[in-house]
């Protein structure tokens, strides 16, 4: 994990073959099911695509958690697809105040980057341009994420061991 106050840095070696694990994070039931998510459409570099919070399917104690967000609207801006190497959106992090407007302010990168390495994939995770959100967010939306990948990259664990 990294410290900088602009960027999260996490990885996880996951004892799954490659194909499962980019299967986990690009097709959208997948990613879904273990992130706590429930997407409208595909996943297309360069295209937005729009869903809302469904709790996750692999941990019942993060999904009491995510259960008061349930129904929240988010946007995802897939930015790049690399088969079995890379995938990345742009969203708004911790975009869960329904009073609040969120599209006039910087997005976020999250870059998730595969490695086959000996016993399995290694998972990369990078989410970075918190230093661009403003000030009075800043610092509760790096906090909120840092802990949320921490339990995400449990949870893609989960999902791929027991698909």
């Amino acid at each position: 994990m990294n410290t900088s106050t602009d960027r999260i840095e996490q990885q996880i070696l996951l004892h799954a073959p490659l194909e499962r694990v980019w299967h986990a994070l690009v097709d959208p039931g997948a990613l879904g099911a273990w992130f706590g998510m429930a997407f409208d459409g595909p996943f297309v570099a360069g295209q937005p695509v729009t869903g809302r919070i469904a709790p996750t399917q692999v941990d019942p104690e993060v999904a009491k958690l995510q259960e008061p967000y349930a129904g929240t609207p988010f946007r995802l801006l897939i930015e790049r697809i690399e088969p079995m190497r890379a995938f990345a959106w742009r969203w708004h992090p911790y975009a869960v105040d329904h009073d609040t407007d969120y599209e006039q302010e910087p997005t976020t990168l999250v870059t998730f980057e595969l490695e086959v390495v000996e016993h399995g994939t290694l998972l990369r995770l990078t989410e970075s341009g918190f230093d661009r959100l403003p000030p009075a967010r800043r610092a509760d939306a790096l906090r909120a994420n840092e802990g949320g990948w921490t339990m995400q990259m449990s949870n893609i664990a989960r999902y791929v061991d027991a698909h």
